[in-house]
């Protein structure tokens, strides 16, 4: 069976397209990238790729808000066009950045009820942390027990939201990653990540694409070389060649 066709949607200031593309191929898809300019003169290629990605990285330099001015250009392009990919079995994944930006755009659930705000401690966050696989719903994570390790890079990370939307999000198994131990921002009951009701579309804080070979662990040559990301990208791979 052919390897599936990944787009990573850019913007500028986008800097983890990269890596996440690395991560796909590792996992046996086949990538290409479009930043906006290129996207507005290919609006169908959402239409024809197996796999949509919303890279990570400080997209317009997160001016006016993290991921606004992203998700204000993809609704003016493309419209619904990644929510219709979902609707169509396709998985679609918001790295960080992207992340941010799938839940201004209202792919996400969080748009006028939840929000993803400046961290706890008031700064910038750069560590490694576990998250644990949740959600039964999302395709990205009902097939994974073990926690994968690796590294966080935010300000605005800190998932907020109402009592009543929270008991939603449970209730509809959609709560797809926790923080395994350490919570790095203050996100309420853990959340690192969050699925959409079809389950295709997962947004999430961590940089899963960052630690999907063993030698980017950074106790690798103290012989740690548990967590990896790439369990993550091979379970989306899977769906969308199925």
């Amino acid at each position: 069976m052919s390897a599936p066709h990944a787009l990573v949607l850019t913007a500028p200031g986008t800097n983890r397209h990269p890596d996440v593309m690395f991560a796909l191929q590792q996992a046996g898809a086949t990538t290409s990238a479009l930043n906006m300019h290129q996207l507005r003169e290919q609006p169908s290629a959402i239409n024809n790729a197996q796999m949509v990605v919303v890279a990570g990285g400080f997209s317009f330099a997160d001016a006016l808000g993290a991921g606004r001015l992203f998700a204000l250009e993809l609704s003016e392009i493309v419209g619904s066009a990644i929510q219709v990919a979902a609707q169509a079995g396709k998985p679609v994944i918001g790295i960080c950045n992207g992340f941010q930006t799938l839940v201004r755009l209202g792919v996400l659930p969080g748009k006028h009820r939840a929000a993803l705000g400046h961290n706890e401690a008031g700064g910038f966050q750069c560590s490694w942390i576990s998250m644990k696989p949740v959600s039964k719903r999302s395709v990205w994570t009902r097939n994974l027990t073990e926690d994968i390790y690796c590294p966080i890079a935010h300000g605005e990370g800190r998932f907020t939201a109402s009592d009543e939307t929270l008991s939603h999000l449970r209730d509809n198994d959609q709560i797809a990653l926790t923080y395994s131990g350490r919570n790095p921002n203050g996100s309420r009951d853990d959340i690192a990540g969050i699925c959409d009701e079809t389950g295709f579309v997962l947004g999430l804080m961590p940089h899963p694409e960052n630690h999907v070979v063993a030698r980017q662990h950074p106790q690798y040559h103290r012989g740690q070389l548990n967590g990896l990301g790439l369990v993550l990208f091979e379970q989306g791979v899977a769906i969308a060649r199925s």
